[in-house]
């Protein structure tokens, strides 16, 4: 699927806000209403549209302390790889990549408190046999979080 100008500006707009109505998108793009619903069908069938999803405030929800954590694989082979990349898709775990350099993983947690973290610093990196070694930053400050990408 080739995107146009019209599915980049819904797939901007959508980002912005993924619950402007219909109409409202449909007059921002100079389209009708059915061609928008039609074209966000298709962006959603092709896989432009991963997923529709609230982004909540982590301090209303007692998740207040944000933490970095780099992660370097003791084995990296496929299977153990893989084992890894299971492991960290825990609920905590808002995000994890698999990256080059001296790791090779970059986790970002969301932890209420020290001492949950303590514990997942236990089931995740000191009981992991394939955690060669794990460095911690502990964020001071959110001064920019999104997911754009268009």
């Amino acid at each position: 699927m080739e995107l146009d100008k019209y599915d980049r500006a819904l797939l901007e707009l959508l980002q912005d806000n993924c619950q402007t109505p219909l109409r409202e998108l449909a007059e921002k793009v100079h389209l009708s209403t059915a061609s928008v619903q039609r074209r966000i069908q298709k962006l959603k069938d092709e896989g432009y549209i991963e997923a529709t999803k609230a982004i909540l405030a982590p301090n209303k929800l007692d998740k207040v302390i944000t933490i970095i954590v780099e992660v370097q694989a003791d084995n990296t082979k496929t299977p153990d790889l893989h084992a890894l990349k299971e492991s960290f898709s825990g609920p905590e775990i808002q995000q994890c990549y698999y990256v080059t350099g001296d790791a090779d993983f970059v986790l970002v947690l969301l932890v209420p408190t020290m001492e949950r973290f303590q514990v997942i610093c236990d089931e995740l990196f000191h009981d992991n046999p394939n955690v060669k070694w794990f460095r911690t930053m502990v964020v001071l400050d959110r001064v920019k979080a999104t997911l754009d990408v268009v």
